[in-house]
């Protein structure tokens, strides 16, 4: 269920910076950071997670936990009408790390973690059955540079350096 949510503020956006880089950050601690009471950090911080603005979980290193096949699948559907449904169905797989509606060439762009290339070669066999795939295209992730959550700082324009 979507909720409404408010326009954010500074003091949101602050409160969210501080915990990516910290997510085990205390309301004491934001609090002192951002030179506010321990009770606003805490409201303030209730409201984002009631909101759906911030969700808060333990992030782990895919590689150093054993997920050892990272791929980029491009998904084609057709008929264009059963993209949605293809999307629903995909999305509940296990493997999905990100998964969007595409422009251009291909119709889905779904990002998938496996342990092992012959876990990754089962995930593409099994969406090849879903009703509507008729063809995917795999890139292999050799090695991954960047996994980051986006930088809150691009909004307001401030350097994150």
């Amino acid at each position: 269920m979507e909720k409404t949510s408010s326009v954010l503020d500074d003091l949101d956006f602050a409160i969210l910076s501080c915990l990516q880089r910290d997510g085990r950050m205390s309301f004491t601690e934001i609090a002192e950071q951002l030179n506010v009471s321990v009770g606003t950090a805490r409201t303030r911080l209730n409201r984002l997670l009631e909101e759906g603005v911030l969700s808060i979980v333990g992030r782990v290193d895919p590689d150093k936990v054993g997920f050892r096949a990272y791929a980029h699948i491009a998904v084609y559907v057709r008929p264009a009408t059963l993209k949605e449904p293809v999307a629903l169905l995909i999305a509940q797989l296990p493997e999905v790390s990100f998964l969007a509606s595409t422009s251009g060439d291909y119709d889905l762009e779904v990002d998938v973690m496996c342990p092992t290339n012959h876990d990754l070669v089962e995930f593409i066999n099994e969406i090849s059955k879903i009703e509507g795939v008729y063809q995917t295209k795999t890139t292999l992730y050799f090695k991954v540079y960047k996994y980051a959550q986006p930088d809150l700082n691009i909004l307001s324009g401030k350097s994150s350096t």
